[in-house]
């Protein structure tokens, strides 16, 4: 696919008849391509087979999947949820202790609302522990922009 330019009807010959030509040399790039498939083409088969190894044998018990973490949210107006169920305030603790028995010890993640009293949250987080789990951790919202809160002021 070539392009050539008939000298003659510009009269000029100056350019030593050099013609400008249109086409795409390819031969680099299939070389390249080439060589990144050789590659490819060794290097595949190590990442995937790894180092031979023979792993000793256990009596130890599968690791079970990851459980559903147990977060309980307080509401402004002071009622209680567990994950999706309402629970009343003086069931709250027998309520955790038998999730515990059946779940078995898992992390709480407690939500409070940000109007409630310090004094509240303290005495929930006081009930849950009660109840027998030893990992208790609060949620909050990320402050927009990511900066963190001053006591200076």
């Amino acid at each position: 696919m070539g392009m050539s330019v008939d000298q003659s009807a510009y009269g000029d010959d100056d350019d030593g008849g050099y013609r400008p030509m249109a086409e795409i040399n390819i031969t680099p790039f299939v070389d390249v391509m080439l060589v990144l498939l050789i590659i490819f083409m060794v290097a595949a088969p190590l990442m995937v087979a790894g180092v031979p190894v023979e792993l000793p044998k256990t009596s130890a018990a599968k690791l079970n999947a990851p459980k559903k973490p147990v977060v309980v949210t307080m509401t402004a107006d002071g009622k209680f949820q567990i994950r999706e169920e309402f629970v009343a305030p003086d069931r709250l603790v027998s309520r955790l202790i038998s999730l515990r028995k059946a779940e078995g010890d898992t992390v709480v993640y407690l939500r409070a609302d940000k109007s409630m009293a310090y004094g509240d949250v303290m005495t929930v987080l006081g009930r849950l522990g009660e109840s027998g789990y030893g990992r208790l951790s609060l949620l909050s919202h990320k402050l927009p922009g990511g900066t963190p809160v001053s006591g200076g002021k």
